[in-house]
């Protein structure tokens, strides 16, 4: 009479998996295997090795204050050291000095000639559009767009410190003044096209706000030069093991073990063999 053994016994009554298994229709391993549930203090989310999280908001905020506050704090030192006799200071020989002016245009001098009810709002409208342009396009930024994340709370720090001159002055403090004999020539080209552009040695006097939303651009346009060169960003394929584990659906190794030892079928020794 044939005997069954009770482990294949066993197997024979387990419930075999079928395509109306939730698990096997998924592609799963061991559909019929009983899964562990997450842990509760796990994460809610799997997290895209490729992509990884967005650039936080916080991140735009320091940077944004810290450049608002370092304008801040130079026009004051600027306005109080220079405001006297003799109202600059020479910091590298016929290159570099700090003289304190009072532009109410823009960049440039643009619409310096309008006057302050035209000038102000325009400015202030432009200003805010930046600003929200700017977030906006912060909170759609990927996380390896590192140049971006840097360079949009630059300009939105920039950007911040020269609205509050005009807010409280009607006019943007600048400061630093240089000269160059290559800004000469870079004139000289400009003439040869703009017939009424004056030929001079000096840039147009600026401030650290200038400087943060200058870099902050030059940041911007590498990255739009690197997004456009570099290959694009694929997402990793997952094989069905990974699925369980990003799930929490598998069981840990010591108890995977445990229960393969409990259903393996029991060999019996050739003879012989130890």
């Amino acid at each position: 009479m044939d005997t069954q053994d009770p482990n294949q016994a066993e197997l024979a009554d387990s419930p075999s998996p079928n395509a109306s298994t939730p698990l096997a229709s998924a592609g799963l391993v061991a559909p019929d295997v009983e899964r562990m549930a997450a842990p509760a203090f796990g994460a809610t989310k799997v997290a895209d090795p490729e992509f990884g999280p967005a650039p936080s908001g916080i991140f735009l905020a320091i940077v944004a204050i810290v450049s608002f506050f370092a304008d801040i704090g130079s026009k004051i030192w600027a306005e109080q050291r220079l405001g006297g006799y003799p109202g600059y200071m020479n910091v590298t020989e016929d290159h570099l000095q700090f003289v304190l002016a009072k532009n109410k245009g823009g960049a440039w001098g643009l619409f310096q000639g309008q006057t302050e009810s035209v000038r102000r709002p325009f400015f202030l409208l432009v200003s805010v559009v930046a600003i929200v342009f700017i977030v906006t396009l912060y909170n759609k930024a990927k996380p390896k767009q590192h140049a971006l994340k840097w360079g949009l709370p630059l300009v939105l720090g920039g950007a911040l410190g020269n609205v509050f001159d005009r807010i409280r002055y009607g006019h943007v403090i600048d400061f630093i003044d240089y000269r160059a004999d290559w800004i000469k020539s870079f004139n000289a080209i400009i003439q040869k096209r703009v017939p009424g552009h004056i030929v001079t040695d000096h840039w147009p006097t600026f401030n650290i706000a200038d400087v943060a939303i200058c870099v902050g651009v030059g940041l911007m346009a590498i990255d739009m030069i690197g997004s456009k060169r570099g290959p694009k960003p694929k997402r990793p394929e997952l094989s069905a093991i990974d699925l369980e584990v990003a799930h929490g659906m598998m069981k840990p190794a010591t108890e995977a073990v445990g229960s393969a030892d409990a259903v393996a079928p029991a060999h019996d020794s050739e003879p012989g063999s130890p």
